[in-house]
């Protein structure tokens, strides 16, 4: 009697999908997954290699700003300045110190005694360079290697669904599901590696998920106008928002110092917080300042004013009154590398870019034990 030919289900369809994107894609995979795994606490691990600048006696009265204007206007051309939420900690001062200079640099000013330092350069700032653009785009030419990172960023978002559909057991039972939600560290290296790949691949699949969705928008224009047609709210629209508004003084005479526009700020925006004055370059230019509410429910979002260099408020954005849809576009970094909520969001995401790392390696175990397998069932026919 010849054996009848088992039927091809959608399982066994979703497990070639599977199987094959995830051997196509598994290098590539592994190198984005590592790098976001490292550039997940870039800013904490930098911040240990290189020396605190310290805010030396609290206790005397702080200098105007209009003398640390004066003191640092030698660097070069002051851009912004950020007040700290705590009297201990530094004035940061962003100066542009040379026409070809397109960011700025960061200096650190002590508000008592006017002492400032421009921020020290980690020795680990060329590691995470490297690291960001193998995570953009595989150390390759940026049109080359965005849409490389883009379609495997793709399948990956496929491997994660199917991979769920594959950790539901064929039997809907409490007795089969449980299996799926643990590692049995006692059973062999075989059945440790496949549980390693199946539950820790379902326990991190919302956050890659997640990771996947929002990171499309760095490697496709049209996903990200998709994106925003959706939300029905423009991603990444508050970049290079500046000021908009121009000023409406014309004498001189009106215009209040910078610990005014500070004190009206804080006035509005009445809570503990890390407030940044974009200053006024032209005549015709306004204040722009940003305050973060730095032990709130998200330490990434900020609320918003334009005033007139005579203290007229021009204009008042609380981010909480924005819209959901509008929240969530202009959320879209936060969202994907981790910061939304901080420290303990940051933790999930590292373990979960772990996870996603090892995936495409214990996957990869999985396929050749499996071809074992079949060549030791030839070898016995």
């Amino acid at each position: 009697m010849t054996k009848k030919k088992k039927a091809y289900t959608f399982r066994k369809f979703t497990n070639d999908i599977h199987l094959w994107m995830g051997i196509g894609s598994g290098i590539i995979l592994f190198l984005v997954c590592l790098s976001g795994t490292f550039l997940t606490f870039e800013e904490e691990l930098k911040a240990l290699t290189v020396k605190e600048f310290k805010v030396e006696n609290t206790a005397k009265q702080k200098k105007s700003f209009e003398t640390l204007f004066t003191n640092l206007s030698q660097e070069g051309s002051i851009n912004r300045v950020t007040v700290p939420d705590d009297n201990s900690k530094p004035l940061e001062f962003n100066i542009k110190t040379s026409p070809k200079e397109r960011r700025g640099s960061t200096f650190y000013v002590d508000p008592y005694s006017g002492n400032y330092e421009k921020a020290q350069k980690s020795y680990l700032d060329g590691f995470f360079m490297t690291m960001f653009k193998m995570h953009r785009w595989l150390l390759l030419d940026t049109k080359i290697g965005r849409p490389i990172v883009g379609v495997a960023t793709i399948i990956f978002l496929f491997l994660a669904i199917s991979g769920v559909i594959l950790w539901f057991p064929k039997k809907w039972k409490w007795k089969a599901f449980k299996p799926g939600f643990k590692i049995k560290f006692s059973a062999n290296w075989k059945r440790i590696n496949h549980d390693l790949h199946n539950t820790l691949g379902f326990y991190a699949c919302i956050f890659l998920v997640i990771m996947c969705l929002t990171g499309l928008c760095w490697s496709f224009v049209w996903y990200k106008d998709a994106g925003s047609a959706v939300l029905g709210a423009k991603v990444f629209g508050n970049r290079g928002g500046g000021q908009t508004i121009n000023s409406q003084v014309t004498n001189e005479n009106e215009q209040i110092p910078v610990e005014n526009i500070l004190s009206i700020a804080n006035d509005i925006f009445d809570y503990e917080g890390k407030t940044t004055i974009t200053l006024p370059k032209t005549a015709t230019d306004t204040y722009s300042i940003t305050k973060r509410k730095v032990s709130g429910w998200s330490p990434v979002t900020s609320d918003k004013l334009i005033i007139d260099v005579d203290g007229t408020v021009l204009k008042e954005e609380w981010f909480n009154d924005k819209p959901l849809n509008v929240q969530i576009a202009s959320l879209i970094k936060p969202i994907h590398t981790g910061q939304i909520f901080g420290t303990f969001s940051k933790i999930i995401y590292f373990i979960a870019c772990l996870i996603a790392t090892s995936l495409p390696i214990t996957g990869t175990i999985i396929w050749l034990n499996k071809l074992k397998k079949k060549r030791k069932r030839k070898l016995k026919k």
